[in-house]
């Protein structure tokens, strides 16, 4: 199972790059949502999980691109929220597909059994 984290606050992505892969899936690592989408395009995730507010592009437009390019994707979003919190982003991220969400500080152990559950109940997902 292939899991692409896109963050772009390096100690984040390091944090959940490193507990991916002590978890035993394949991780690939972006710092924005267009690298995210090109690494997407060249060799396909079965999870995402991605931060929200992001330069170049941020996380509620790859979220609307990967669901509209990638139906079946199960998307986990995470922020922080910037200056006015998370409340404000992590619904619309929701709205717009998210299978889950966390705002940050997150529990990573959380964010480990939300990857498993939803890649276990991904159709055709089985390895």
């Amino acid at each position: 199972m292939r899991i692409l984290i896109i963050d772009d606050d390096e100690q984040i992505r390091l944090l959940l790059q490193q507990t991916m892969d002590w978890a035993g899936f394949d991780v690939a690592v972006a710092e924005n949502g267009k690298i995210a989408m090109r690494l997407q395009r060249e060799h396909p995730a079965n999870l995402v999980i991605t931060d929200l507010i992001m330069p170049e592009q941020e996380g509620l437009e790859t979220i609307s691109s990967l669901k509209r390019e990638y139906p079946g994707i199960k998307i986990i979003a995470i922020s922080g929220g910037g200056r006015i919190g998370p409340e404000a982003y992590l619904p619309a991220a929701r709205e717009l597909g998210a299978d889950r969400v966390f705002s940050k500080p997150f529990d990573i152990q959380e964010v480990v059994d939300a990857v498993r559950e939803l890649l276990k109940t991904a159709p055709g997902q089985d390895e």
